[in-house]
């Protein structure tokens, strides 16, 4: 893609209404516009990223063995009724009518009609255990959304729910999606890091947030720094088998929000060389909440015993627009966006330092070719300016690597690559630039997936 014939507007000045770094670098990278209080359009660059990022969490998904659908965003208020959230949720759920005068809504989310699905089409303990998972955008009108796509009215959502027929089965569903979750979050540059979360009326201790660290989270939280470094589950990991060695590792070392705990109780808990306060970002919570929904929706299930019994059920979420900015918030520096390789817009930008220049064109053109052989995906910034606005441009969009060609460089028959992460610059000969490129970005690309 030539950068002369893509939509890129870029800020120059930060917006006054940013307040915190990844909002006002989305906005300065042209990633996103406001077009209402928590409701914005995103422009092709975050959707690129968003795009990316929901690619990882489908692949994690499926390999759990979940099972991908999609329902509708407006739901009936009849299912929320007989679940009797319809009344309860309050404020945030926005109700609508239809012209027939029926009570509808946009959904905030989906355990009445994922409900209602099983239902109608799952019978006996022989069609279970069943993990069904959809990524939508929904709706909930935040009293006063903030911090741009971190805390918006309008967003996306990955929501998966587990059936089972007893609450070992649950128990099972929720070690497999502790374990995807891992994995999810790794693939994409972060460290999700597992926090023991409030079950509310329910009860039990099956409820993790997952928590990325930065400056500026919400959220205080308290963790045992063994956690950081912890290796994640491997890609050959069996989702058949038996996870709960697994779970109970990552779960033994301490990790919880101040809601949950507090600093005394921490500081009793952990050794003080690994103990570790910091800000967190919650991107995901895990959580189950047994026949919450199956009981009164009469989602039935006949076991072997010929006795029928209400689903047991988990619920699974993972916020793709928020990760955008948690992503930003955690992998920044004072030039702009570093982006890892997983998720950025393009992995590499070649930029041609004296556009005009007979030389330096015909070498550009040549790389264009050679990348698109390579199946690198890359940005050639083609634009007639000088070479330090393109750097800056660079810089601030976080494209990982810049093959940089010049006519004085040319001359000697050498380009240089620059690391956007540690602004490391190679000088190769001309030849080698692309197989160097794909063997930097490769081992990064899918994380050996």
């Amino acid at each position: 893609m030539r950068l002369s014939r893509y939509f890129l507007p870029l800020l120059k000045e930060t917006p006054k209404e940013a307040e915190i770094v990844s909002h006002q670098l989305m906005l300065r990278a042209g990633m996103i516009k406001q077009q209402a209080a928590g409701s914005y359009s995103w422009l092709p660059l975050g959707f690129k990223v968003l795009n990316k990022i929901v690619r990882i969490i489908e692949e994690e998904q499926n390999r759990s063995g979940a099972i991908q659908l999609l329902m509708p965003t407006v739901q009936s208020a009849d299912l929320w009724r007989e679940s009797g959230r319809y009344d309860a949720y309050g404020k945030e759920m926005l109700r609508i009518e239809d012209r027939h005068e029926r009570d509808m809504l946009f959904g905030p989310t989906n355990e009445e009609m994922i409900t209602d699905i099983f239902r109608t089409y799952v019978k006996s303990y022989k069609d279970l255990p069943l993990n069904l998972y959809h990524i939508q955008w929904k709706f909930r009108d935040e009293v006063r959304p903030r911090f741009g796509t971190m805390r918006s009215r309008e967003f996306l959502m990955k929501d998966a729910y587990s059936f089972d027929m007893d609450e070992a089965g649950a128990v099972r569903a929720f070690q497999r999606m502790f374990v995807a979750y891992l994995r999810t979050f790794h693939r994409m540059g972060l460290v999700g890091i597992p926090m023991r979360a409030d079950t509310g009326p329910i009860g039990g201790d099956m409820s993790y947030e997952f928590h990325v660290l930065a400056d500026t989270g919400e959220s205080a939280v308290f963790l045992d720094k063994g956690l950081i470094d912890k290796p994640i589950p491997p890609i050959d990991t069996d989702f058949r088998g038996d996870l709960e060695p697994i779970f109970k590792d990552w779960t033994s070392l301490f990790a919880a929000t101040d809601e949950m705990t507090d600093e005394a109780t921490f500081k009793a808990a952990v050794p003080e060389d690994r103990q570790l306060s910091a800000r967190g970002i919650e991107v995901g919570h895990i959580f189950f909440f047994g026949t919450k929904y199956s009981a009164p929706m009469k989602a039935m299930v006949t076991g072997p015993d010929g006795q029928a019994v209400p689903a047991q059920m988990g619920s699974y979420g993972i916020g793709p627009s928020r990760l955008v900015p948690a992503i930003i918030e955690a992998s920044h520096d004072e030039n702009g966006i570093v982006w890892p390789v997983s998720v950025a817009p393009f992995e590499a930008v070649l930029i041609n330092l004296k556009v005009g220049d007979n030389e330096a064109d015909t070498a550009c053109a040549k790389f264009e070719t050679e990348l698109t052989a390579a199946g690198i995906d890359f940005l050639y910034d083609d634009r007639d300016m000088g070479a330090g606005g393109k750097f800056a441009t660079a810089d601030l969009i976080g494209i990982p690597y810049q093959l940089i060609v010049g006519p004085r460089g040319l001359k000697e028959g050498q380009v240089e690559i620059k690391h956007r992460k540690s602004g490391e610059r190679e000088t190769l000969p001309v030849d080698a630039a692309v197989a160097r490129l794909k063997a930097l970005i490769e081992p990064q690309r899918r994380d050996n997936v």
